[in-house]
């Protein structure tokens, strides 16, 4: 006597269902990002696209186009505006060039105190303490900062900490962020000042993540403190330096409220760079011509962003 199978339920196919999974985890994660995406749509995207179109036009004061222009505004920016970009002399002078030095002394200058600091603190006693020395600086605002280093720079010795200092040695005192062929290193200086504490705390904890059995095994080896430095602790923190670089320079290249503080620009437009020039055109009413300023500055973080996106990307395939 045969027996018949008595045939089961049928189910969808392994594909069908693993198809619908992923679609319903699709659209669980676009409504999680949505807000976000909107966000940086309305806020960053938006704006962006505007200022680029308004880059092409004159405009009135409600930021209205009167007349397009086409590349008048940036033809302007770098052949006639001398304020901007003068090559007639060299170096070449400008808030474009003087952008351009902030964004090498200033960059240098806080990397290496900040990875010196990192290194040093690491092998004194208080180094909690000394930490939060040098940090303190980066919690005051930028504004308080630009108070702090006027009083520290003022010509007046009886007033200026720094003028007082050389005075005692017989020096006459000198009016920092008067003179145009110091005001910018004054600047400078004080803006290291107020960042080194961010490289400083980033790459102490780098510093800290690298193992330690690695560095006693070379001691055992016989590597000093400088090989220990230079061929173990120093490649392992080429990620971290270069997020603090990219950092770095993002927050140089839209530097605004210490100069304007200080100096507005001054004395004439020795010390103006590209925020405080697009600032000071837009209160000028052109806006046009203010939007080409901001498209500038757009084009000069776009290359360090894309450099540190392939930076990242290297780094996980690597890892």
């Amino acid at each position: 006597m045969s027996s018949t199978a008595v045939p089961g339920p049928v189910g969808r196919p392994r594909g069908r269902r693993l198809s619908s999974v992923f679609k319903r985890q699709g659209i669980q994660a676009f409504l999680f990002i949505s807000p976000a995406v909107l966000l940086l749509g309305v806020l960053i995207v938006y704006p962006m696209v505007r200022t680029s179109i308004y880059s092409f036009a004159n405009l009135n004061s409600r930021l209205e186009v009167t007349r397009w222009i086409g590349f008048d505004n940036y033809t302007r920016l770098f052949t006639k505006d001398k304020s901007f970009l003068n090559l007639e002399e060299f170096p070449p002078s400008g808030a474009l060039a003087n952008n351009v030095k902030w964004m090498i002394l200033y960059t240098s200058l806080s990397l290496l105190l900040g990875l010196l600091i990192a290194v040093l603190a690491a092998r004194v006693r208080y180094e909690s303490l000394m930490k939060a020395i040098v940090f303190v600086p980066m919690a005051i605002a930028a504004t308080a900062v630009a108070i702090i280093w006027k009083f520290v720079y003022e010509p007046d010795p009886s007033l200026g900490s720094l003028n007082a200092f050389i005075t005692t040695f017989g020096a006459d005192p000198i009016a920092w962020y008067g003179r145009a062929d110091t005001v910018n290193y004054a600047l400078i200086f004080a803006y290291v000042w107020a960042s080194t504490g961010f490289a400083m705390v980033v790459l102490s904890a780098a510093l800290k993540g690298i193992s330690e059995e690695v560095i006693e095994a070379a001691r055992t080896d016989g590597a000093n403190e400088w090989d220990i430095f230079r061929r173990i602790q120093l490649p392992l923190l080429s990620l971290p330096i270069a997020v603090v670089t990219v950092w770095l320079l993002v927050n140089v290249i839209k530097v605004f409220d210490l100069i304007y503080v200080m100096t507005g620009g001054g004395p004439g437009a020795a010390s103006e760079v590209i925020a405080v020039t697009m600032v000071d055109e837009f209160g000028n009413g052109e806006g046009g011509y203010s939007a080409a300023i901001a498209v500038v500055m757009l084009l000069l973080i776009i290359p360090i962003m894309v450099f540190n996106i392939r930076r990242f990307r290297s780094e996980r395939v690597t890892g």
